[in-house]
């Protein structure tokens, strides 16, 4: 996505949360406010050298997403997958104590997807239970501040997600306070919005034409 927004013209930064990208212990090391600070530093890198900002989060990212909003100056919003409600299929509420999570961890299996970027399929192969907490925290945090994002917002959602329920979209849009929101259900698709192919591309195209009208609006 990244690549392709690029290409239409945007500066793009992709974020790497602290604890991503390296072990399942890194992350187990870290929590949401840490994984939140990652998030602030990209808006400030981009703030030096950019005009207007557009926040684009897939899953958890964008729960990050729309939580920057609510903090900082930002052009628009786009949630891709935001899991405000987990699906049943994930068993969360078999989820030990934080107690009883710590120095716990449960396989992460993903099929590998094709004609992908490089490092896409490099996914952790185990989730610390701890960090699933932290991940639920965040979302109930999310949900108290929903009704203060007020920036042009993009939802889109596959309607076969079996991660985050694709009721979320339904919960995200009641809540928020943005006068300029559209939804996008798209009924062959699950999670992994910006990678699976034959979906990435809608996604891409989509996310791109919102950006820009949104910009455009801002400097109009």
């Amino acid at each position: 996505m990244g690549e392709y927004l690029h290409a239409r013209g945007f500066t793009v930064l992709a974020i790497r949360l602290a604890g991503h990208g390296t072990t399942a212990e890194d992350l187990s090391r870290t929590d949401h406010e840490d994984w939140m600070d990652s998030v602030r530093d990209g808006y400030a890198i981009l703030r030096g050298a950019c005009d207007d900002i557009a926040v684009v989060g897939h899953s958890m990212g964008a729960i990050f997403a729309l939580l920057l909003s609510v903090e900082a100056e930002v052009t628009c919003v786009v949630s891709l997958g935001a899991p405000l409600i987990i699906a049943q299929e994930q068993g969360i509420e078999h989820l030990p104590t934080r107690a009883a999570s710590v120095g716990r961890y449960v396989p992460k299996a993903r099929r590998k997807l094709e004609n992908v970027p490089q490092g896409a399929n490099n996914t952790y192969r185990r989730m610390p239970l701890v960090s699933v907490h932290e991940m639920m925290d965040v979302i109930a945090a999310a949900r108290s501040e929903l009704g203060k994002v007020c920036a042009p917002l993009l939802i889109v959602h596959g309607s076969r997600d079996h991660t985050a329920d694709p009721k979320s979209a339904e919960e995200l849009r009641a809540h928020v306070a943005s006068a300029d929101c559209e939804t996008v259900i798209l009924p062959d698709a699950g999670h992994l919005l910006p990678l699976d192919e034959g979906i990435r591309e809608r996604v891409f195209e989509r996310t791109a034409d919102f950006l820009e009208k949104a910009v455009q609006g801002r400097r109009s």
